[in-house]
């Protein structure tokens, strides 16, 4: 630990020290800047008028700069109070108390095609900004997010560089289709299919660029996105340049990312030992044992050193705001060979012309990333692996597998149902991508001249993405041998793809207040056309092609999909206390049939303002409390299955299918032979209901405030895998709407201000969730022998599944054996509860054991500050869940210690069972996995008006993943899926960072 600090202490100082020298003597101004109530504002812009030279207030409201020349008034702006213009004169000291502006403090959300003030939402919605986001090793967008809103689920994918996350709104609502929300980049919906070549799609935007993300939850709130909208919206805005002169800010960071624990397996002594107790001291199996003591997981295993830069350039020219940002990005993961590398460029330009009448909004982003994906699979063969045996092996037989240990049979071909060498798959794999992508969209707003009341958008969008990889094995690597030549072993595959979204909405709004009345009316017209090419192909690693089998090397698609929409919203507000808002969308989708293709998303909302009722303005405890209630219908047009499910469509059959003809003067001829697809010319979207009822307040003066939902959603024409009659519609299986399924849950978000004096600042948040999902129907018609839909594929044998979709459960829940213990509290081995009393132990003595979805969520979040210091940690918890150890249950039997002539080591759980056989489908490895996880804790200090006022900066350190509390066995509790099995593990990372702006 300590040479991993020194080490990350010296390239932190090395690469990030920043000289500052001293300035003549020049006439200076200083002064504080206070709030309404006293309270020092910090970063509250300063800044001479019609001059460049400006700076931000420090965390004690406090700043210090050389006066220029020819200066003769400061100006003092901050978001949400009313700005002030200063006559300079002779002062050397100006102090400033600032009053709030009410318009720009409300008019802070943004929603569905627009903002509101946030006193007037009706729906359920949460946003937060730069303020609030957590701190740290932040790579992907959604960390930022992680913990902060009740009723936002993020599992990230693992610890590889650059991982995707799983996002969940309120539980999802689907099963066959997709449960991601719709994201929305600067007004432009994007794909949630993703990028070929790119974990993570969010890995588009640079997390500094970021500057609110909203959450919108509930139909009332969603609806307005009609078929995209049943898992929720998630919109996410950049930074734009808005305020005078020029503002330059650079953050860099170098972390060290350190493995945090490993799979408990067997030494070498103990695996020893335990074969020896198994097959006896003289047996051929003992015989196979090396003389090595080799940790195969910390082989695999490094201290990764990370860095991230970015700066930024952003203010003001004539009527031009602008904002440009560069970012760069060098990851390594903890496992060897992984990692990504990332180039960034934001631009934003935001000018007005026409006295202000047309706003013109310029928002474009490029990222490259060039990712080198480390062969996962190595970790499962790193638990599996003889810890005898060594990396390299010593005789000159492995010269043909890159010298790496191979298991081989007698005539040293490799045995091919062993597993592979751990070291060697991480390096004879050479798995990589390169993508480019373009996000961007030009916006256009204009207020009528002759009804300023009366708005129209236009917004034309474009996302762009361009990728290519492949994966390289060579001739040497074991698993890919070719026993007839050697020369043609190896492998080689490449894929290009191109994705191309484009957008065009348009949009009237007029909005008029009438005495007590406010009206606001939208309606818009929206566009969207999805099209992607790809061509894949795969070989052998010299690139020969497979001449016994054309349908095996190429395989080449175009697909594309539109979707067309008619909407509008209306809200009517009726003396600042009473609220209603509706809205409708029509969606049509080339995905479905005519019959199909057009559906209503209708939704309405009331809210009462109570805190705006004389019985409560004048409380002394109530200082804010809003009453709302919301319905709405969206629905789910992601539904898998290609862009073409209701149309008869091809494929090329695989080798097994081809059709061999000898022609005597040409020989061997092969033609590919093409299978149709089955298909439902009914298909359609799924349709969720949701029923919301909230409360939004604040007491002692909004030193605490928060809010509480509770929340039922009903999604029908569920989409499920149903059999067929055989000999119809080319398939024995096929996906329909059948099916319907509910979850119902409550959200809490609470936070406070517990102290606010002079020099000390101390807050703390903290929110809640409550959800449980159960699936109602799984057919047309009540089938009480109908099981339900195995899902959840395990290793440790071909074909075996460890969890159902079965009605009045959560989906993919756990279906085992009731194990049945001895006096000891050993588990016997086969020995099962006979549940249905039978006399016999069968398919339907299984039971569901649990599933993967927690019951409860907790985050929690405190900031302080001291003077120059800032303190700041972020946590979260899941309780009520269960995994399925599938570590334990494929390598935990005695005699799977020695197959066939090689052997593998066994994770300890062995002694806990001394099961001779795999007994995957026993309950024993469905164990809770409760945890709470401290996301990051942050330690930093200001140095402000350095260099006669005109630098601020600021050193930080942090630890990300800090430390873990659970019950659970296996390496980490957080398993996307609940199945866990060859997880890439997450690392804990020290970080050292700077930040400069002047």
């Amino acid at each position: 630990m300590t040479k991993n600090l020194s080490l990350l202490a010296g390239i932190w100082v090395l690469s990030l020290l920043v000289p500052f020298m001293s300035f003549a003597q020049e006439r200076t101004l200083t002064g504080t800047v206070l709030d309404e109530t006293g309270t020092p504002l910090p970063g509250v812009s300063v800044i001479f008028v019609g001059t460049t030279t400006g700076a931000a207030t420090n965390f004690d409201g406090q700043y210090k700069l050389n006066i220029p020349e020819d200066a003769s008034q400061v100006k003092f702006s901050y978001i949400g109070y009313i700005e002030q213009v200063v006559e300079l004169g002779a002062q050397s000291i100006i102090d400033v108390t600032l009053q709030p502006d009410a318009d720009q403090l409300e008019e802070v959300v943004v929603i569905g095609y627009g903002s509101a003030k946030k006193d007037d939402l009706t729906g359920s919605v949460e946003s937060i900004d730069t303020s609030k986001f957590n701190q740290g090793a932040i790579s992907s967008p959604q960390d930022l997010l992680t913990g902060k809103i009740a009723g936002v689920n993020i599992t990230n994918g693992g610890g590889a560089p650059g991982a995707g996350a799983t996002i969940r709104i309120r539980g999802g609502s689907s099963l066959s289709a997709s449960n991601d929300p719709l994201i929305v980049i600067d007004g432009v919906p994007v794909d949630s299919d993703g990028v070929a070549g790119m974990r993570n799609p969010l890995n588009t935007i640079n997390p500094n660029d970021i500057e609110t993300f909203t959450v919108l939850k509930d139909a009332s709130a969603t609806a307005i996105y009609g078929s995209r909208a049943s898992n929720g919206v998630i919109i996410i805005t950049t930074k734009k340049g808005t305020r005078d002169g020029i503002q330059v800010e650079y953050n860099g960071t170098v972390s060290v990312g350190t493995p945090t624990g490993q799979i408990d397996v067997l030494s070498a002594d103990q695996y020893r030992d335990l074969m020896i107790k198994q097959y006896g001291e003289a047996s051929p199996e003992v015989a196979l044992l090396g003389s090595s003591n080799t940790d195969w997981q910390e082989e695999l295993m490094r201290n990764a050193i990370s860095t991230d830069q970015n700066i930024s350039v952003a203010g003001r020219t004539g009527i031009l705001p602008y904002r440009v940002s560069f970012g760069y990005n060098n990851s390594n993961g903890i496992l060897e060979t992984s990692n990504m590398e990332r180039y960034t460029t934001s631009v934003n330009l935001n000018p007005k012309f026409f006295d202000d009448h047309l706003a013109v909004n310029v928002s474009a982003k490029y990222v490259n990333v060039s990712n080198r994906f480390a062969d996962t699979g190595s970790l499962g063969s790193a638990i599996a692996y003889d810890p005898t045996q060594s990396v390299k092996g010593s005789g000159d037989q492995y010269d043909a597998f890159g010298g790496y240990y191979t298991w081989l049979d007698a005539d040293y071909n490799p045995i091919t149902i062993a597993p592979s060498n751990p070291v060697a798959m991480l390096n004879q794999t050479e798995n990589t991508s390169t993508v480019n992508r373009f996000i961007g969209n030009l916006q256009f707003d204009y207020k009528f001249h002759f009804l300023p009341e009366l708005k129209a958008n236009l917004n034309l969008g474009y996302d762009h993405s361009a990728s290519k990889g492949g994966t390289y094995n060579p001739i040497t690597s074991a698993w890919n041998y070719n026993i007839t030549d050697p020369t043609m072993g190896g492998s080689l595959s490449h894929y290009d793809q191109n994705k191309t979204n484009e957008l065009l909405d348009f949009t009237l709004q007029y909005d008029k207040e009438l005495g007590d009345h406010r009206f606001n009316v939208l309606g818009g017209y929206s566009w969207q056309h999805f099209h992607q090419e790809q061509d894949d192909w795969w070989t052998n690693a010299r690139g020969d092609s497979q001449a016994d089998n054309p349908n095996a090397g190429t395989y080449a698609f175009a697909t594309e999909y539109y979707l067309v929409s008619f909407f509008g919203r209306a809200n009517y507000t009726l003396k600042d206390k009473y609220m209603v808002t509706a809205t409708v969308r029509s969606d049509g989708t080339s995905r479905f049939s005519e019959n199909n293709r057009w559906g209503i998303f209708p939704s309405a909302a009331f809210a009462w303002n109570i805190g705006k009722e004389d019985f409560i303005q004048n409380s002394a405890v109530v200082s804010s409390m809003k009453l709302r209630a919301g319905w709405g219908i969206t629905g789910q047009q992601n539904i898998g299955g290609g862009n073409y499910p209701y149309m008869p469509t091809y494929i090329y059959g695989d080798e097994r299918s081809q059709y061999v003809y000898y022609d005597p003067n040409t020989g061997k001829m092969i033609y590919p032979t093409i299978r149709p697809n089955g298909y439902d010319e009914n298909i359609k979207w799924e349709e969720t209901t949701t029923y919301n009822i909230g409360l939004d307040f604040g007491f002692f003066d909004d030193k605490l405030t928060g809010n509480i939902d509770a929340y039922h959603r009903v999604t029908n024409d569920l989409l499920n895998t149903v059999p067929v009659a055989s000999g119809s519609n080319l398939t024995n299986q096929l996906l329909t709407n059948v099916g319907s399924l509910q979850n119902q849950g409550v959200e809490l978000t609470l936070n406070s201000k517990l102290v606010q004096t002079g020099d000390f600042f101390l807050d703390f948040g903290v929110n809640f969730t409550y959800n449980r999902t159960e699936i109602t129907q799984l057919t047309l018609v009540d089938d009480p022998d109908y099981a339900g839909v195995k899902v959840g594929g395990i290793a440790g044998g071909t074909g075996q599944t460890i969890q159902i979709h079965q009605v009045g459960y959560a989906p993919s829940s756990f279906l085992v054996y009731e194990q049945i213990y001895d006096d000891k509290g050993m588990p016997i081995e086969g020995a099962y509860v006979d549940r249905n009393g039978d006399g016999q132990i069968t398919e339907a003595d299984k039971y569901i054991a649990g599933d993967p979805n927690p019951d409860f969520m907790i985050g929690v979040n405190m900031r302080a500050t001291y003077k120059n210091w800032d303190f700041s940690m972020s946590g979260r918890a899941n309780f009520g869940q269960q995994v399925y150890n599938n570590v334990n249950s494929a390598n935990s039997n005695l005699n799977g210690m020695s197959v066939s002539g090689f052997n593998s080591n066994r994770t300890a759980d062995v002694y806990n069972t001394m099961f001779q056989t795999m007994q995957q489908h026993s309950d024993y490895y469905v164990q809770d996995a409760n945890y709470f996880r401290m996301d990051n804790i942050m330690l930093g200090y200001n140095f402000n008006n350095l260099a006669g006022g005109k630098y601020n900066a600021r050193v930080y350190g942090t630890v990300n993943n800090a430390f873990v509390i659970t019950g659970y066995d296996g390496l980490d509790p957080e398993v996307s899926g609940g199945i866990d099995n060859n997880l890439y593990p997450r690392p804990r990372t020290y970080m050292l960072g700077v930040n400069l702006s002047f």
